[in-house]
């Protein structure tokens, strides 16, 4: 009989642990909010296919000293630019609170996003997935984000194939449980000649151009993100909405931020 409670018992307890299998953890979004906050349209030129910037999955898995990461689009990859990791038009930003400690971490984020983080989801490390050389993302780093160029890591080596964009690196420069953290993952677009003291990101403005998204301000004022993590990350229709209220901004009429689009961490159930 004791037996029997006994694996009753590590049955329960089994049951509430986070979703975790073989040290993955997985986060699902929603199709078609490829928006940000519900206005934002693709440039116009070709390479900028229907989904290219749809984030429907984001994996963090844990083998072995690397963590890898994983950020899965709507459609197929391309790499029109040539830039030879399989994939060019997408950039990809994972923010981690490691800790989930209000006042430890970043509220900012690097230049070029125009969103901040809330006191209770600031981050401890950021993780960039970009088809750029390593070595020009870090100078674009230091160059424009020094205050925060220690918690931001670039994998050696990121690569895209099918509809899945990821990158490794090492579990030593991360603390903590996977499990136990919380994400956000932002999805913009690699721009090879970014404006000003953006960090490589894709403008977006009152109307879409060749190159330029639309939907947004012509100021310095709006999110200048397309997808995000929301809810609880399990791709239910209601994150579309979570979403779109997380991004809310305002401009002042000189198209400076009024209030700034404030984003939170996504944990993974339990």
């Amino acid at each position: 009989m004791k037996t029997r409670l006994a694996s009753l018992t590590l049955a329960a307890s089994l049951l509430s642990l986070p979703a975790l299998a073989d040290g993955k953890v997985t986060f699902k979004d929603p199709t078609g909010d490829d928006n940000g906050p519900g206005t934002y349209k693709y440039p116009t030129d070709a390479v900028y296919k229907k989904g290219s910037f749809d984030l429907t999955e984001f994996t963090a898995d844990q083998k072995g000293k690397n963590i890898d990461f994983t950020a899965t689009l709507a459609t197929n990859l391309e790499d029109p630019w040539n830039m030879k990791k399989g994939f060019s038009t997408q950039m990809v930003f994972i923010f981690i609170d490691t800790d989930g400690k209000e006042g430890s971490g970043h509220t900012d984020a690097p230049p070029g996003l125009n969103i901040q983080f809330a006191p209770a989801s600031a981050w401890e490390k950021l993780i960039i997935l970009s088809p750029q050389e390593p070595a020009r993302v870090r100078k674009e780093i230091e160059t424009k984000a020094a205050a925060l160029k220690d918690d931001i890591l670039i994998p050696e080596r990121t690569k895209g194939a099918g509809k899945k964009i990821s990158g490794s690196v090492d579990g030593s420069s991360l603390k903590g449980d996977p499990s136990q953290w919380g994400f956000q993952v932002v999805v913009q677009s690699n721009e090879g000649f970014p404006s000003g003291n953006d960090l490589m990101t894709r403008k977006v403005n009152e109307y879409e151009g060749q190159h330029r998204f639309g939907g947004g301000n012509d100021g310095d004022c709006d999110p200048q993100v397309i997808d995000i993590l929301a809810g609880n990350g399990k791709g239910d229709a209601s994150e579309t909405k979570a979403q779109h209220d997380m991004l809310k901004y305002e401009c002042a009429a000189d198209g400076a931020s009024k209030s700034k689009a404030t984003l939170t961490m996504v944990h993974q159930a339990k």
